[in-house]
């Protein structure tokens, strides 16, 4: 009769299964290629900067090329400008007033342009009281500029009416101060002759 053997041993256990995410935790991103300096980069950088500088050159020979081609408009001369200044004011002769404002603003300008005095923005007053400590006029044209410029006040502010020859010695005053200090340089320009007076209607005779 066979003999029964009997062992001690304990019972099997069921072998470990390694799960996906367990096999993967061990694992690592693959680390991106190194870059390996070469000793060259300061010539790309020195190669842009050149490439820039050389744009904006180019840019800036266009703009001033572009420049040189607008046409320039020549410099109109303080004693010119007056001088069209008071034959604009002929137009206005038979109203005195408006003639009066533009042959006096006309005057106060060119000297202001021309000597640097603050003409428009004083009073008559304030003006020659300016005038009288300036020796770039002299005394004469000072006293014709004084009486000048109080006969056009009379006919602005208090309503004198002169008549049209009295307005016509307030332009040719005007004009002569303008043709006295016209710079030496340009004396050889000719003043346009003003133009002649209207004749004067005599009055009706009586029957």
């Amino acid at each position: 009769m066979a003999a029964l053997i009997v062992t001690n041993s304990a019972p099997a256990t069921p072998a470990t299964v390694a799960t996906p995410a367990a096999l993967t935790d061990g694992l690592r991103d693959i680390k991106p290629p190194l870059s390996i300096p070469t000793g060259w980069e300061w010539v790309w950088w020195v190669a842009g900067a050149l490439a820039v500088l050389a744009l904006a050159m180019l840019l800036w020979l266009w703009w001033r090329h572009r420049q040189q081609r607008k046409p320039v408009a020549p410099v109109v001369p303080a004693h010119v400008r007056a001088r069209q200044r008071l034959r604009q004011a002929l137009a206005f002769i038979e109203e005195p007033k408006p003639f009066c404002i533009m042959v006096s603003d006309a005057a106060r300008a060119y000297l202001e342009e021309r000597f640097d005095f603050h003409a428009p923005e004083r009073t008559t007053e304030e003006f020659l009281r300016e005038l009288q400590t300036s020796n770039l006029l002299q005394d004469l044209q000072k006293e014709s500029l004084a009486r000048f410029l109080e006969s056009c006040d009379l006919v602005k502010f208090a309503r004198y009416e002169p008549g049209e020859a009295e307005l016509r010695e307030l332009y040719d005053s005007a004009l002569r101060l303008v043709e006295e200090t016209t710079p030496p340089d340009a004396l050889s320009e000719v003043t346009p002759p003003a133009p002649p007076a209207r004749p004067v209607a005599p009055p009706p005779i009586p029957k």
